[in-house]
């Protein structure tokens, strides 16, 4: 069985291609500027890398491009290989509690909830249009990022505003990174063979989030109603004083959009450093002695750290830690930083085990109060698997 999945964003196309009898990538790959200039295409298979620039001008012909190169390839003889297509969707809002085949009338809930990702949910729909036209006779699914938080309790999802606010418009915590985040509390379970498991998990990338997993499900996230909360990020500022907002407005004449594009965009690593949201960057600007970016890093530690603390206490300890995405699967420094914070529950590092990147591995010392892994996250396989067990049923 081979199993397609794709990530569309408003003017890219990311693929994986699965042999699901043995979950191997087969190739992979990015289309890239779609509807811009200079537009390109990026695939990957058989240990060699294909890249060129051609006209993109929509995401349908991207994906015609993307199917007549695996063939033209040899990566498969025909499209009648490909079994199934998973599509990642950021928002199913608090209608989808967990993966579903596509239908017209999912298409058209994936549109109405654009308020809660207004800049990937409509994108992810002209991926799922182009593929749908492109293979009419391939069942798809859909995988939404929120869908693993839904296990969340009221105490958790509600805000403390007006109730009505919630009654009518549906303002409560969604969260993100929902799909790594249940890649991650699988993988764990597995691994220490055990599903009765206290995991804090710690998405942390461009975009970041942490989770607080019982049992195999999510008790809270850090994200909330949208991805600008929690953590600090890449540009994101993360948590804030909401009345910063209105202040802002008022002091450099922008309107709400404006200053909340500026909290989205222009924010966390970017907005303090004032020199890239590239925590590469942020560590080689460390080793130059730019305290900006010192700060910048030691802003993002704190905020981490606040989350985990905070986690640890609503799980009531901690079994297992897990450091996962760009920055927790590669940044050996920022790993230490946060577990040195957070020695006073116990936490304690391998130092010699840490000194590495992007490798599953545990890197707790024996005297450690909990286990700590670093665990690279494969949301791609997720979505694979999703499908191909909605295929099955």
């Amino acid at each position: 069985m081979k199993i397609m999945s794709i990530n569309a964003g408003s003017s890219s196309l990311k693929f994986s291609l699965f042999n699901m009898d043995n979950e191997e990538v087969i190739a992979s790959g990015l289309f890239e500027r779609i509807g811009i200039e200079q537009s390109c295409y990026t695939i990957k298979y058989n240990g060699e890398k294909l890249k060129q620039e051609v006209d993109l001008p929509d995401h349908s012909v991207a994906v015609s491009i993307l199917l007549e190169k695996l063939v033209e390839l040899g990566i498969i003889q025909s499209l009648d290989e490909i079994n199934g297509v998973g599509h990642r969707i950021v928002s199913g809002g608090d209608r989808y509690s967990e993966s579903i085949l596509v239908t017209d009338k999912v298409v058209e809930d994936i549109i109405e909830l654009k308020d809660y990702a207004p800049l990937h949910n409509p994108a992810h729909v002209l991926g799922i249009n182009a593929f749908r036209e492109a293979l009419p006779e391939v069942p798809m699914s859909v995988v939404f990022d929120t869908a693993f938080h839904q296990t969340m309790d009221p105490v958790s999802y509600l805000y403390p505003v007006p109730y009505s606010w919630y009654e009518d418009h549906k303002v409560r915590k969604y969260g993100a990174h929902g799909t790594s985040h249940r890649y991650i509390a699988l993988t764990i379970a597995d691994e220490l063979k055990r599903d009765d498991l206290k995991v804090i998990s710690c998405h942390l990338g461009n975009g970041g989030s942490i989770t607080a997993i019982k049992d195999g499900k999510c008790v809270d996230t850090s994200m909330g109603f949208t991805p600008l909360a929690g953590i600090m990020m890449g540009t994101r500022s993360g948590d804030i004083d909401p009345s910063i907002i209105p202040f802002v407005m008022e002091k450099e004449g922008k309107n709400a959009a404006e200053v909340i594009s500026d909290l989205n965009k222009k924010s966390g690593f970017l907005g303090i450093s004032q020199l890239s949201s590239d925590s590469r960057d942020i560590e080689n600007g460390i080793a130059e002695g730019n305290e900006k970016c010192k700060l910048a890093q030691d802003k993002f530690v704190r905020t981490v750290v606040d989350y985990i603390a905070r986690y640890y206490v609503l799980l009531g300890g901690c079994d297992v830690l897990c450091f996962t995405a760009g920055i927790g699967e590669n940044s050996k420094g920022v790993r230490a930083q946060i577990v040195e914070k957070l020695a006073c529950l116990g936490f304690k590092l391998d130092a010699q085990a840490n000194d590495v990147r992007g490798e599953f591995r545990k890197i707790s010392a024996d005297d450690s109060s909990s286990l700590i892994y670093i665990l690279p996250t494969d949301e791609e396989l997720m979505i694979a698997r999703d499908t191909l067990n909605l295929i099955n049923r």
